[in-house]
């Protein structure tokens, strides 16, 4: 029996490329992407997982043209319209990591709309990472902590676990396994802080082409990892 990775972040990559490599405009790539987004959520839902984050939108991708920053935002608009009665029939919890404030007023209100309406929810949760960046999100757990640093506690004092409770989602274990498509073997500023021990799996294959199959056969390759932590085995 294979062990469910409690936690899977996914980096969904290859839109562009998948466009592109059939004569299509780039903004195709993306529709067919969210349409990946949808197949993949509810594989993880399917097989257990109880945490599942997305990578949609990063800091860095605010640099894309004006046209294709606007086009990802209906997106993300329409993916959390468009999955909202699938949230509800399989009580699946919808939570966000990135700078909110960063984002259009209309994508805020959504998103803020549908974690109110899915926060008592008992299944998988889905982590959103819209206008994240890891680096972004470590300086803004240090404000937060600065913030409510008491003068008499040193800073030198402080733990991992002290700066840890400052970050998007405290509560939520790090990611067990990472998963890459398209061939790229980076990080791509994607939970640097929780995924400091996470296991890394890179498929070659664009994002839109990804099916539930591809899921498990990351979950299979996550199964003969030998997570030690930075520890050792015990050899008998």
């Amino acid at each position: 029996m294979q062990d469910i990775p409690l936690h899977i972040g996914i980096i969904m990559d290859g839109n562009g490329r998948w466009a592109t490599g059939r004569g299509l405009i780039r903004t195709q790539g993306h529709l067919e992407g969210l349409k990946a987004a949808k197949r993949i959520t509810k594989a993880a839902s399917d097989l257990g997982v109880k945490y599942l984050t997305l990578y949609a939108f990063s800091t860095e991708n605010w640099k894309r043209t004006s046209e294709e920053v606007g086009f990802i935002m209906s997106l993300i608009k329409q993916y959390l319209k468009s999955e909202f009665d699938f949230s509800i029939r399989n009580r699946i919890r919808v939570r966000f990591t990135g700078d909110m404030e960063g984002l259009p007023a209309d994508i805020q209100e959504e998103i803020l709309d549908t974690m109110r309406q899915t926060s008592g929810f008992d299944g998988m949760q889905v982590v959103l990472a819209i206008n994240y960046g890891g680096r972004d999100e470590i300086v803004r757990a240090f404000k937060k902590l600065a913030a409510n640093h008491s003068p008499e506690t040193p800073l030198t004092d402080l733990t991992e676990k002290d700066f840890s409770a400052f970050l998007d989602n405290p509560d939520i274990p790090d990611p067990d396994l990472i998963i890459r498509s398209a061939g790229e073997y980076r990080t791509s500023n994607f939970l640097l802080w929780e995924g400091a021990y996470s296991e890394f799996y890179i498929s070659q294959k664009l994002w839109p082409d990804w099916e539930k199959t591809d899921l498990e056969e990351a979950i299979e390759n996550y199964n003969k990892r030998d997570r030690r932590f930075g520890g050792i085995v015990n050899v008998a």
